[in-house]
């Protein structure tokens, strides 16, 4: 690597031996982790390397187990303590805080669609061997072909290929998750497999504005092979292997747009947090002025500026804590899940979505505005909460997110499942 991570506390990064018991635990141990990528995110962001130590720094904190079984040696936590513990993380480095929010999301991709043997056998190993996951499943591409061939031992496997222009956690990732369509058929199948196989090549294209180190580029998948019994969901009945739908299923799609709010919030706190700094420590008072001061953080635009912000980022947090409230709600129950559930769920996520966009981007821009021209230098880095910001929320347009708003607010609507609602 270019640039290294630089220690915390006295702790070398990843030099963790215990594991939290409590949820303000792991909330503290996502925030010391987000004080050691904080401390050389800017220089890892203009080196564009591969994150492997950020990622080893996420295994050995503990944190890819956070919602792991505590038997197998998990944390045992809520959606709520894992979308603050992305938030936490993102304030250090927002790229960081996307790789752990999606392997997240594929850690509990079994839950959503796993039969119960699949959940508790991948949930083991997964817990047990620290898995980092990843997810070639972007939608804007056309779907994994899945066709049926003979393996070694004679039986039936399916055969993934083709390619996707977005991979989260690529190299990094232990396992990725894949889905396709089975050829001639409408059957989606999802499936976790190991990411270090000759079948899977990335293209370790991705070279974006923000975001720089998650790993996101394109990925060949040419010959995966997975047996039947490996297929998230399905079940060998006498018509052959069927899946049987539910509509926690379809939780995927708002579990990801609440991680993507709690991504921007938490860039837009480390941006504030990081201008504030900045403010008390280098900017000049303008001496200009009939109302001269003393210092910088006597000036009244800069105390408005700072207020403004802080207040409308509180009222984001509070809007993706309530998000988070209903996730909590259907988890509770998720065979029983109904329609109604599910789309109030994603309405009220999508507010979260917008609002943590709006905000998170008027942060990045005002920040300047209260730290002065010096700060706009390449060594003090204020622009990557902005570009982190703007390259991740453009991922879906956060226009269609507002018109499902208001079309519950007009019209009583609630948005179908789809892979973006």
């Amino acid at each position: 690597m270019t640039a290294e991570l630089t220690a915390h506390s006295g702790t070398a990064a990843g030099g963790w031996t215990d594991r939290p018991s409590t949820a303000e635990g792991w909330l503290e141990r996502a925030r010391q982790v987000a004080t050691t990528l904080a401390a050389d995110a800017v220089e890892r962001d203009r080196a564009l390397a591969v994150p492997t130590a950020e990622v080893q720094l996420l295994k050995d904190s503990g944190l890819v187990t956070l919602l792991g079984p505590v038997e197998h040696g998990g944390g045992g936590q809520d959606w709520t303590t894992a979308l603050r513990v992305i938030r936490a993380v993102s304030a250090g480095d927002g790229s960081i805080g996307q790789l752990i929010g999606y392997h997240y999301l594929w850690f509990w991709a079994v839950r959503l669609v796993g039969t119960p043997e699949q959940v508790a056998a991948v949930e083991e190993q997964a817990t047990r061997d620290a898995w980092f996951f990843g997810g070639a499943v972007n939608p804007r591409d056309a779907d994994l072909t899945i066709t049926l061939e003979t393996g070694p031992d004679g039986s039936e496997e399916l055969v993934f290929r083709g390619e996707k222009s977005f991979s989260t956690g690529g190299r990094v990732s232990d396992v990725t998750v894949l889905e396709g369509i089975l050829e001639g058929t409408e059957k989606h199948v999802f499936a976790i497999v190991p990411t270090d196989q000759p079948a899977i090549v990335f293209k370790g294209d991705w070279d974006s504005l923000g975001q720089r180190l998650t790993e996101s580029g394109g990925v060949s998948i040419d010959g995966v092979r997975v047996p039947w019994a490996a297929a998230a969901g399905y079940v060998e009945t006498e018509q052959g292997w069927e899946f049987q739908p539910r509509v926690y299923n379809t939780l995927n799609v708002p579990l990801i747009q609440i991680i993507f709010a709690n991504i921007y919030v938490g860039v837009a706190e480390g941006a504030l947090a990081t201008a504030a700094t900045y403010t008390r420590e280098k900017t000049r008072p303008w001496p200009y002025t009939p109302d001269l001061k003393e210092s910088a953080t006597q000036e009244f635009y800069i105390l408005e500026a700072y207020g403004d912000l802080r207040s409308k980022l509180w009222a984001a947090e509070a809007l993706v804590e309530r998000a988070a409230t209903l996730i909590e709600a259907i988890n509770a129950h998720p065979d029983t899940v109904t329609e109604q559930e599910r789309g109030e769920a994603e309405v009220v996520i999508a507010a979260a979505k917008q609002v943590a966009i709006d905000t998170g981007l008027e942060v990045g821009t005002r920040v300047y505005d209260v730290t002065g021209a010096r700060a706009t230098a390449s060594s003090v880095g204020l622009d990557i909460f902005w570009r982190n910001i703007r390259t991740h929320s453009l991922h879906d347009p956060v226009a269609h997110k507002r018109a499902e708003v208001g079309r519950y607010a007009l019209l009583g609507e609630l948005p179908a499942p789809s892979w973006y609602t």
